[in-house]
């Protein structure tokens, strides 16, 4: 329907749906999405439908302004908007058109009092750059005039790592292809996975999108996404008064999963500078006085209205002008034209919540950076030195080393304590924990000394390990000859088969320690605690495994302790060595 494209009436049924972009680790929302709504109504198949109609009219550009104009009313209605961003779509066979969108969307904008560096222009992967298009360019010019930039659709399109190499992103938005079902496709996790790190090496933020289930949001966090968007926190509404700042929620989920980041959290807070940022829109004469006022200072950090990070400005860009005759006066005149924008250079960012080694990681992609960036929900907290940070990787790397068995290297008592009381605080996933009990191990012992019981622990310790990692689950090593294993959600099915596999596994590898003669006999002949003279067969391993079913009631860890100590004796005297019991209630 080309013809109508125009039509008032069309234009009219067209409205603004808006759906939250919330962070990760604590429910707040960071901004909303702007979606089309009406299409249908106005007579076309789909919105991508209605746009096709649009570019082959040649009025894809006007149309766009008009609907970007309907997005940013109804985003300025929200009374918490200067603290929000608005993530608008734009097709990328505008940017090739004449007209210059961005400097028409600033002028929408600037109308509706909304500045330029709340609005995040999404640049999908689903209609291929123009091969005439300077990319570089042509990006560069949408940041010039303060807005930020997301790539939408990741990895279901035409450009792929081409468009994240050219348009060097504020946000990569991970297409719902690859976290549908992601806590069942192990293939799924590992290419996400390394979407995340090459994301957060070029410093970009991670939004997950239609995220719809728990699990999809526990691994997306588990994985290190910043972000989410989907049905889980809200559908997209044409009501923008149902939209909240903070979904309590989520919030709820992230807690349940801070074991391994908590701590990290306390040292990176431990080691961090605050220094005060200075505002994007700050005139060039108080960035002078900054650096005046604190001659130490080799760089101050820049900030967005809402607190966002946009860069850092450093002294040796500004000596030109500071040792220059004029060169204050002449930047201090408005008519100039050059601004702090100019001046701002890309620094690392990762948030708080972040373990070290990826910031770590983050922060060694950027050569000659003088550290990393700081965030709270995308909100400025403070700078880590490159000092800093090698403090916060030795201090974890101290406090693993005080929580690991000295002889297998695995999380010991406080680990496995802290593992199994987040396991009972989820109530609302399945769980499965097993407790792994050495057979024989004492005669074995006495007859072939300590350094190969040393030894057999950590064949043990070796298998458990391999099969963690590939099951999903957690290792543990709780002292001795006694193991601990724990499987959460999708892993939990399979768990039973797991520890099958490891009783049988350990039972045909440790024979190899025996001598000849002890194994063709299958025993060994020893002294039991009170003595006597008795034949003890060939070491193994037994397992109480305890399912905890989602929706159970409250349990503390001394049930669970009481239970794995009332089931030990039927494991050894079972002829699998396995003991499972169900928690169902």
């Amino acid at each position: 329907m080309p013809a109508q494209i125009m039509d008032s009436q069309v234009l009219d049924q067209l409205t603004i749906a808006l759906q939250p972009v919330v962070g990760i680790h604590s429910g707040v929302c960071h901004g909303y999405e702007a979606l089309l709504r009406g299409t249908e109504a106005a007579g076309y198949d789909s919105i991508a439908d209605f746009f096709d109609s649009c570019h082959e009219a040649g009025r894809l550009a006007e149309i766009e302004l008009i609907l970007r104009d309907k997005a940013l009313a109804a985003f300025a209605t929200l009374p918490h908007h200067p603290q929000a961003k608005l993530f608008l779509n734009i097709d990328n066979r505008v940017l090739s058109i004449e007209g210059d969108p961005a400097r028409r969307t600033r002028a929408i904008a600037e109308r509706h009092g909304i500045s330029e560096s709340s609005v995040v222009f999404e640049i999908s992967e689903r209609h291929p750059l123009d091969t005439g298009l300077d990319a570089v360019a042509t990006f560069r010019h949408f940041k010039r005039q303060g807005f930020r930039l997301a790539i939408d659709d990741f990895g279901t399109g035409f450009s792929g790592l081409q468009l994240l190499y050219y348009s060097e992103p504020d946000y990569l938005k991970i297409d719902r292809f690859f976290v549908a079902d992601i806590a069942a496709d192990a293939k799924k996790r590992v290419f996400l996975a390394h979407i995340v790190t090459i994301a957060h090496l070029l410093g970009a933020v991670v939004v997950a999108e239609g995220v719809e289930t728990e699990r999809e949001f526990r691994i997306c966090k588990e994985i290190g996404c910043d972000m989410v968007q989907g049905w889980l926190i809200q559908r997209p509404t044409l009501s923008w008064t149902e939209l909240q700042t903070h979904y309590p929620e989520i919030e709820r989920l992230a807690r349940l999963d801070r074991r391994d980041a908590g701590s990290d959290q306390r040292i990176i807070a431990d080691q961090i500078a605050r220094p005060e940022p200075l505002s994007i829109d700050a005139p060039m004469e108080k960035v002078f006085e900054r650096f005046r006022s604190d001659k130490s200072a080799s760089f101050f950090p820049v900030v967005d209205g809402s607190g966002v990070p946009v860069g850092i400005v450093r002294d040796q860009e500004l000596k030109d002008y500071t040792y220059s005759p004029f060169g204050r006066e002449l930047m201090a005149n408005k008519s100039y034209g050059r601004s702090l924008k100019g001046f701002t250079v890309h620094c690392p960012v990762a948030d708080i919540n972040t373990k070290a080694e990826q910031i770590l990681e983050a922060y060694s992609a950027v050569e000659r950076s003088e550290g990393i960036l700081i965030v709270d929900d995308s909100r400025y907290v403070g700078f880590l030195s490159a000092d800093s940070l090698l403090r916060v990787i030795n201090e974890k790397n101290l406090a693993m080393a005080r929580d690991q068995n000295p002889l297998t290297r695995l999380p010991g008592n406080a680990v496995i304590l802290s593992w199994v009381c987040q396991a009972l605080e989820d109530r609302a996933e399945p769980y499965l924990l097993a407790y792994f009990d050495f057979d024989n191990f004492k005669p074995f012992n006495d007859k072939y000394g300590f350094r190969l019981g040393d030894r057999a622990i950590l064949l043990f310790g070796e298998l458990l390990t391999k099969e963690m990692a590939a099951a999903g689950g957690f290792a543990g090593h709780i002292g001795g000859d006694d193991f601990f294993a724990g499987f959460k959600g999708e892993a939990a099915a399979q768990a039973e088969a797991t520890c099958r596999r490891l009783i049988e596994d350990f039972a045909r590898d440790v024979e190899s320690f025996y001598d000849d003669d002890t194994r063709r006999q299958g025993h060994i002949i020893g002294q039991d605690r009170m003595g006597n003279t008795v034949r003890f067969s060939l070491m193994t391993i037994s397992c109480v495994a305890v399912h905890l079913a989602a929706g159970r009631e409250a349990r503390s860890s001394d049930d669970i302790s009481r239970l794995l100590a009332a089931h030990k004796k039927q494991a050894k005297q079972d002829p699998d060595h396995l003991c499972v019991v169900g928690l169902t209630h």
